[in-house]
C-alpha cells in the first residue's frame, strides 16, 4: 500500500469527490467537497473545494505516499489554458501535502475510464448538457456537441426542460388546457395550474418566471418530464424519443459504422434506469448490433484507475478496472 496510493477527483458544480486507492484495488480514503467547477465558481473557490475533498480522502494516510493522481472535471481545457486558476489548483494540491504530479481530464474521458478498461470506444452523456466523444488510446478524439445550453446541449436536462416550457406556451397559445407536463411545468413555475381568464396573461407570467431566472435554470425541470412520462402523458414520451433522437445522432457523427467497441452512456439522465435512457439503447443497439453498452460508474474511481494506468509498475490495468469499476452492463 505504501509505494501504490492513487488518488482521483470527480470535480462538479455542485460537489467534488475524491478518492485514494491502492494499486491493488482497495479504496483508502473518500473525501467531499462543495461544487469545484472553476467556471461556475471561480479559481480560488473550487480550489478550495479540491483542498478539502482531498483533505478528507487523505486523513490518515501519507499524502506524499501517493504516486499519482488525476482530476476530472467539465471545461478543462478552459482551466488548462487559465495560467491563475492551474496556480490556485497546484497550491491546494501542495497545501495536503502532495508532491507527486496530477493531470486535469475532461469529465467526458473519465465518465467513460469509470465504464470500460478498453483504449477505444465511445462516450454519450446526458446530464445539464449533452455530449458525445469517440476515444482513442484512452484520449479524447472526434467530439459532437457539448457546445452549452446556448448553442446546442441537444437532448441534455435543459433542453428537456426548455422543450417542457414551448410546449406549455404552445398549449397556451391555442386555448388548450395543459395536458399532464404542462400541469407540472406551470406548478413548479408558478406555483398553481390554474389558467387565467385570458390564456396569454399566463403565458406572460410564465415566460416572465423563466426569463427572471438564470436560464441554465431550465434543466431543474427535466424531471418532470421525466414524471410526466411515467404517468403516461404522450407529450413528455415524444419530447423524450425527440431528445434520444438527437443523442443517438451525436454519437453517429464521430463513430465509424462497423465499429463494435464498447458505448459508455453517463450522466444522470443515461445512468441507470430512466426513460431517456431506455428510448437511447435500442436506438444505438440498432445502430452497432457488436458494441457492448456500459453504464459510467464511479467518476472519482475512474479518474483514480487513470492515474494509475500510467504508473510503470502496473501491469494488468484491465484487472485494476475491474476490481475499482467492474463495468456496469447498460
Amino acid at each position: 500500500m505504501s509505494d501504490g496510493m492513487v488518488v482521483g477527483l470527480d470535480v462538479g458544480g455542485t460537489s467534488t469527490r475524491a478518492t485514494v486507492v491502492s494499486l491493488d484495488g482497495v479504496r483508502l480514503g473518500t473525501g467531499r467537497g462543495g461544487g469545484g467547477n472553476p467556471t461556475s465558481h471561480g479559481a480560488e473557490r473550487a480550489a478550495e473545494q479540491l483542498r478539502v475533498a482531498l483533505t478528507g480522502a487523505l486523513a490518515g494516510l501519507d499524502p506524499e505516499l501517493v504516486r499519482a493522481g488525476t482530476i476530472g472535471l467539465a471545461g478543462a481545457g478552459r482551466l488548462l489554458a487559465d495560467p491563475a486558476g492551474r496556480a490556485a489548483f497546484d497550491r491546494a494540491w501542495h497545501d495536503v501535502g502532495l508532491r507527486c504530479r496530477y493531470e486535469i481530464f475532461g469529465d467526458a474521458l473519465v465518465a467513460y475510464a469509470s465504464g470500460t478498461a478498453e483504449p477505444d470506444g465511445t462516450i454519450l452523456i446526458a446530464g445539464t448538457g449533452a455530449i458525445a466523444a469517440e476515444v482513442r488510446g484512452m484520449a479524447l478524439d472526434r467530439v459532437a456537441d457539448g457546445h452549452g445550453w446556448l448553442l446546442g446541449d441537444a437532448g441534455g436536462g435543459f433542453w428537456l426542460g426548455r422543450e417542457a416550457v414551448r410546449r406549455t406556451l404552445a398549449d397556451l397559445d391555442r386555448h388548450q388546457p395543459p395536458g399532464p407536463l404542462g400541469t407540472l411545468v406551470l406548478t413548479e413555475l408558478l406555483g398553481s395550474a390554474e389558467i387565467a381568464a385570458r390564456p396569454r396573461d399566463t403565458v406572460d407570467t410564465l415566460v416572465q418566471a423563466v426569463t427572471r431566472r438564470p436560464a441554465v435554470e431550465l434543466a431543474a425541470l427535466a424531471p418532470l418530464v421525466i414524471r410526466a412520462d411515467r404517468e403516461g402523458d404522450p407529450e413528455a414520451g415524444a419530447i423524450l424519443a425527440e431528445a434520444a433522437r438527437l443523442l443517438a445522432a451525436n454519437v453517429d457523427r464521430i463513430r465509424p459504422a462497423d465499429s463494435a467497441s464498447p458505448i459508455v452512456l453517463g450522466g444522470g439522465l443515461l445512468t441507470g434506469d430512466t426513460p431517456l435512457a431506455d428510448a437511447v439503447r435500442p436506438a444505438l443497439a440498432a445502430r452497432w448490433p457488436a458494441a457492448p453498452l456500459h453504464g459510467a460508474g464511479d467518476g472519482a474511481l475512474g479518474a483514480a484507475w487513470l492515474a494509475a494506468r500510467t504508473l510503470p509498475e502496473l501491469t494488468d490495468p484491465a484487472e485494476l478496472h475491474r476490481r475499482l469499476l467492474s463495468p456496469i452492463e447498460s
